[in-house]
This record gives structure tokens, C-alpha cells and sequence, in this order.
């Protein structure tokens, strides 16, 4: 039964890489035609992976369990590729960047809901999955741009970790005021105290212990030791993130990629990690964005509202962020790219909108806007992006 997988992954991988190459040519990252790919194959389309030879072995829900794997390895070789010192001096920054641009989309995220005649505990929800912020579109872009190094790169990655904090504390509010979770407000402060907990041991450990076990690994003999090393640090890092911290598997990614930064062998490691997550599991990650949406879901109201939301979920987070950005002293070009980098929802949008529909917080119209919401915001951050950069040849296509 795994015969129909092995063309739905040669499928998906070469039209992938194909809108990647049609994107570069006229002048948009390869980011995007990868999206788009996922799109058309998607049931917004073609729903291809949804008939019967595919269906039958459930190829869309491992295709998507490969993407979750490809966004944490997007995410460790972001992490990478900082330099470790400049990234600890970004506090005040990430902070301003990471809160307001959590805050200022949940108020108008939900205003606008509630304006559209929504009940007030939907809205707020709505408003909280419109407060999330996965930068991970944005750090791919960046990379293929030769930016993510920038000030404004470095503050995108460290405004992210802000913002996936506070994103949670947002959802652990609404569950213990709304939804009567177990503990309420003592679950509440547990739930920051862990993730605060975890934060800073992984940063002391991954910093002191991954570039030691890494050099020494390396010289054991067998065959890609130093490789091996590196991808069991990821999966554990992105594992404990969720399971031990409360936090998104990205975000242990990315910790660890940022422990490594500093190790001699960063070069080998970016090396030997490179060919594996930019032609395999970047893409299905990519291209497993669009195949999650369906249009076809939207009519009449419904278009209005996903419309109304897509322009609130876009101007609430450029300016928002944007406006940390300006008051830590960042430029206006600066403090746009800032703004626009942050503009895309992602997976942790997704994860969110699921649970508002898992609970019965909304119901399918308002999760089909929030992924509609979500695709949009996703499509236009790399465009945006490379509207404000200076052109470059891309890479990763």
C-alpha cells in the first residue's frame, strides 16, 4: 500500500520544485511557486491526493506529517545561520516586535468579527489565531534573499519566539476564562512558568552541550556521525519544545539551530543538513500549505467575511509589529520589512484555528476563513518581502 505514497511525493516534490523555478524566473522567491504547486494539487483545484488511488492509503495526512517535519528543519537551519551574540542583543526589540504584534491583530481580529455578528467568545478566538505568527515563510524567503542575517532578519526570529509565548498565554487565558479548563488561572501561571522554564534551559543547554557532543562525535568512527548528531538534536529539541515546554516544535528548532551557530563545525553541519531539507522536506512542507486550504468551501457572506479578515490579519500585523519595530528605533524601511515579515500565520495559525474547531468555538465557515486567512497571509509575505529587498539571483529553488 505504500506504492500510491511514492507518487504522491514524486508528484508533489516535482511540481514543487517547478513553481519554484517559475517563480524565480519572474522575479518572485521560489517560496511562493512551492505554495502555489500545493494549491493547485490541493482540493481548492485539483484534489488530486483526494481520489480514491490516494485516498485509499490516506496520502494528504502523511504528506502532511512530512511537512511538519520539513517546517522544523526549515526552522533549525534558520537558527544556523545567526550568529548567536547579535541575536542575544535583540531583547528590547523582539520584545516590542513579538507583543504588539500579538496584541494589535487579536483586538482587531476580534472587533471585526464581532462587527460581522459574531458571539463575542468566537470573535475573541478568531482574534487570537490572527495574533499568531510563524515566521518561518518569512525566514525561508530571507535566506533565499541573502537577508536573514540583516537586523531586521535577526528580529523576525527573535520576535517570533515573543510571539509564540504570547500567542499561547493568549489561548491558556482563553481556555481557563471561557472554556473552564482544568485549573484555570493556577493551570494558567504553571503554563508561563513552564515555557519560561524550558526557554531558558534549552538555550543553556543547547548553547553548552550540542557544539561539544557535536565535535566529539565527529570523530568517532562511522559514516555521518556528525549528521546523525545534528538530526537526533532537532527531533529532540523539536519534541520537548511541545511536550516539555507547552511551545511549538519550531521553536526548539530553532534553538537548537542557534546552539549550533556557534559551533567550528557549522559549515559541515549547513552543509550535510542543506541537501536533505531543501529537496525533500521544505518542499512538501511548502507545497502542504496550499493543499490544506479549499476555496471552494467559500460563498456569499462568507467571502465577504474571509475577505474583511484576510485585509485586518495583513494591516493589523504590519502595523502592529511594525509600530514595536519603529519604537525600538528601527527606520521605516526597516520597520516595513519588520512589519510585513511578521504578516504570515502559517502552521501555528493552523494549529490554533484547529483547536477553536476541535472545541466547538466556531464552526466550519469560520475555520475554512481562518484557513483561508492563513493561505493569503502565507502567499503575499514572500512577494511583499521581495518587493522591499534589493533584487538578488535566489536560492533554494
Amino acid at each position: 500500500m505504500v506504492i500510491p505514497l511514492l507518487l504522491s511525493l514524486a508528484i508533489l516534490l516535482a511540481l514543487a520544485k517547478t513553481g519554484g523555478v517559475l517563480a524565480v524566473r519572474i522575479g518572485q522567491p521560489a517560496v511562493l511557486g512551492e505554495l502555489m504547486a500545493g494549491l493547485v494539487l490541493g482540493p481548492s483545484v485539483l484534489n488530486l491526493f483526494g481520489q480514491p488511488y490516494f485516498s485509499a492509503v490516506q496520502s494528504s495526512h502523511i504528506l502532511e506529517s512530512f511537512g511538519e517535519i520539513g517546517v522544523i528543519f526549515l526552522m533549525f537551519s534558520a537558527g544556523l545561520e545567526i550568529d548567536f551574540s547579535s541575536f542575544i542583543k535583540l531583547g528590547k526589540p523582539a520584545f516590542l516586535v513579538g507583543s504588539l504584534g500579538v496584541v494589535f491583530p487579536i483586538v482587531c481580529g476580534a472587533l471585526v468579527s464581532l462587527f460581522s455578528g459574531l458571539p463575542l467568545a468566537e470573535s475573541v478566538f478568531i482574534g487570537i489565531v490572527m495574533g499568531a505568527t510563524s515566521v518561518s515563510i518569512s525566514a525561508q524567503t530571507l535566506m533565499e534573499l541573502g537577508q536573514i542575517r540583516s537586523r531586521e532578519g535577526l528580529t523576525l526570529l527573535a520576535a517570533a519566539v515573543v510571539d509564540d509565548i504570547l500567542a499561547i498565554i493568549a489561548l491558556s487565558v482563553f481556555s481557563a476564562v471561557e472554556l473552564g479548563a482544568d485549573g484555570g488561572w493556577l493551570n494558567l501561571v504553571l503554563t508561563i512558568f513552564r515555557m519560561i522554564a524550558f526557554l531558558v534551559g534549552a538555550f543553556v543547554v543547547g548553547v553548552w552541550l550540542l557544539p561539544r557532543v557535536s565535535r566529539w562525535v565527529g570523530r568517532l568512527p562511522i559514516s555521518e556521525g556528525r549528521l546523525s548528531f545534528v538530526l537526533v538534536s532537532i527531533l529532540i529539541f523539536a519534541w520537548a519544545s511541545d511536550a516539555v515546554g507547552g511551545i511549538t516544535a519550531i521553536t526548539g528548532a530553532f534553538i537548537a539551530g542557534l546552539a549550533l551557530s556557534r559551533s567550528s563545525n557549522q559549515e559541515e553541519i549547513k552543509h550535510g543538513l542543506s541537501s536533505l531539507t531543501y529537496a525533500f522536506f521544505v518542499p512538501v512542507f511548502l507545497a502542504g500549505i496550499g493543499l490544506s486550504a479549499n476555496v471552494r468551501l467559500l460563498s456569499g457572506d462568507q467571502i465577504v467575511f474571509a475577505t474583511a479578515i484576510c485585509l485586518v490579519a495583513v494591516a493589523s500585523k504590519v502595523i502592529g509589529a511594525g509600530a514595536g519595530a519603529r519604537l525600538a528605533g528601527y527606520s521605516w524601511q526597516e520597520t516595513l520589512r519588520v512589519g510585513v515579515g511578521m504578516t504570515s500565520r502559517g502552521e501555528v495559525g493552523l494549529i490554533i484555528a484547529g483547536i477553536g474547531l476541535m472545541t466547538g468555538i466556531f464552526g466550519q465557515s469560520s475555520f475554512t476563513a481562518m484557513v483561508i486567512m492563513i493561505l493569503v497571509t502565507t502567499l503575499i509575505t514572500p512577494s511583499l518581502l521581495r518587493l522591499l529587498y534589493p533584487r538578488k539571483e535566489s536560492v533554494h529553488a
